[in-house]
C-alpha cells in the first residue's frame, strides 16, 4: 500500500518515508507513525508525517498494517 490516502496512513504504522534531503537518492527511512502532519484527504507525493524518532518526510509505503 503506498502512503497517499491520508485515511490509509494512522499513527503506531510501520512505514518508509523519503526525507526532503533525500529526494533526489531515493533513500528510505524506516519508522512508526507519531503524527500526521498534511491535512489535505490525499497527496501524489505521499502523506507528511512524524516519526516516533522525530524525522519527517512522505510515507512512501506501508510496511505494517495494525
Amino acid at each position: 500500500m503506498d502512503g497517499n490516502k491520508r485515511s490509509d496512513v494512522k499513527p503506531g504504522l510501520l512505514v518508509n518515508i523519503i526525507q526532503k534531503h533525500h529526494q533526489r537518492t531515493g533513500e528510505l527511512t524506516e519508522g512508526i507513525v507519531k503524527s500526521l502532519l498534511t491535512n489535505s484527504p490525499n497527496h501524489p507525493h505521499g502523506i507528511k508525517v512524524r516519526l516516533e524518532t522525530g524525522e519527517v518526510g512522505r510515507v512512501q509505503e506501508i510496511l505494517e498494517d495494525l
